[in-house]
């Protein structure tokens, strides 16, 4: 086994927060087009968030399980995941009307800082 559960868990959090710091400068970078605008960055980027501490709690959540089952897991954590996000982008561009653009922008901004996260270097 190369990485414990208690890595993959740490490396979840260290992204959910990177993840949370580039999103908020994205919706500031959105700020002098509006409110709404960086209302929108940060909706679209908190849903990503959110959508990967819910898989990583799914994947995680179980402790140590046999091959199949934790293939699973990671499979279910990630349709919650994109669930969560089409969810969001579709209540959030359709209900409330938010700015397609900056939705989309958080969106994006929160998984490359989730892969350059996971990329990094590790302790």
């Amino acid at each position: 086994m190369l990485n414990s559960v208690a890595a993959g868990r740490r490396l979840v959090l260290r992204a959910a927060v990177w993840q949370t710091g580039a999103v908020l400068l994205v919706a500031l970078l959105f700020l002098p087009w509006g409110l709404p605008r960086a209302v929108a960055a940060v909706v679209g980027g908190l849903a990503i968030v959110v959508g990967a501490l819910l898989a990583a709690w799914m994947a995680f959540g179980g402790g140590v399980l046999g091959a199949v089952s934790a293939v699973l897991r990671l499979v279910a954590g990630m349709v919650v995941k994109w669930v969560v996000v089409i969810g969001v982008l579709v209540v959030g561009a359709g209900l409330y009307k938010l700015p397609p653009l900056p939705l989309l922008a958080g969106v994006i901004t929160g998984l490359v800082a989730q892969v350059l996260v996971a990329t990094g270097k590790q302790r």
